[in-house]
């Protein structure tokens, strides 16, 4: 399982002030809290204005290769600015790119750029109409930029498809829609990897984690392959560890155990 870590985002009011105010103590405490649970990627989500995401974003950078060499997972609806840092080469090593889609040109900007490296990138089942609810749909944009990654060169071990989670409490399918856009993808294209965040599926409902950790153990089970999640949450990640260990891919439950003594579950 892939964690692409969740904590350094804008969205998050704590973060939102942090960058305003340039508050690296608290982006350093952020990073480092999500560390023991070691997490592939770090996600580096500014959300701020357009004009102020570039300054925002590689000051975080720096904090972040200041505080561990995790690779980082570059966080933005702007293609543009997403060209640009990695142009620029503005991280020390490849990581993941978030997010590219069909609307636009986003996938013929960014899969010319990665091909033929180690980048990771991130695709959402979207076009210029926004996100289908029609689950036929979303795979049929998930084949879309498969085979454009394929044709520019890009590694498909290297993409992961984004299926957009929707709110279950909107969305009385939500779960069924998940898993089947899942295993479509997966049939289409096993090399491809399916990841996505999966707390989109509790908006607007109570108790939030409770629907979350169960979507991760559903989705897991459906064949998972990366997620966008909180590893400093313990519930979280004793779901993640639980279910390794129960469906055969933690022998003895080894992972479950370290986990345990390093304090991740509790």
């Amino acid at each position: 399982m892939i964690i692409i870590a969740e904590k350094i985002n804008g969205a998050i009011p704590s973060i939102k002030e942090a960058i305003a105010n340039r508050d690296d103590k608290l982006i350093r405490e952020r990073i480092q809290i999500q560390l023991p649970a070691k997490p592939d990627y770090l996600d580096c989500a500014p959300s701020t204005e357009p004009a102020q995401e570039y300054d925002a974003m590689k000051w975080l950078i720096g904090i972040m290769e200041e505080e561990t060499d995790t690779p980082i997972c570059l966080d933005s609806p702007d293609v543009m600015l997403l060209k640009r840092l990695l142009d620029e080469g503005a991280t020390s090593r490849p990581g993941m790119v978030n997010s590219v889609n069909e609307e636009g040109v986003k996938c013929e900007t960014i899969f010319p750029i990665i091909a033929g490296t180690d980048w990771n990138v991130l695709g959402l089942t979207c076009d210029k109409d926004g996100i289908p609810l029609d689950s036929e749909k979303k795979v049929t944009i998930a084949k879309q930029i498969i085979d454009k990654a394929d044709h520019y060169g890009v590694a498909l071990s290297n993409l992961h498809i984004d299926p957009c989670v929707m709110s279950l409490s909107t969305v009385p399918t939500a779960m069924t829609d998940f898993i089947y856009c899942i295993k479509a993808i997966h049939e289409y294209a096993p090399e491809v990897k399916v990841g996505g965040a999966l707390s989109n599926i509790s908006f607007g409902m109570p108790l939030r984690k409770y629907v979350n950790v169960e979507c991760l153990t559903l989705a897991l089970e459906a064949g998972l392959d990366s997620c966008i999640m909180d590893p400093s949450s313990a519930l979280t990640m004793g779901a993640l560890y639980a279910y390794e260990a129960l469906a055969g891919n933690d022998t003895g439950g080894r992972k479950y155990n370290r986990a345990y003594r390093k304090g991740i579950l509790k």
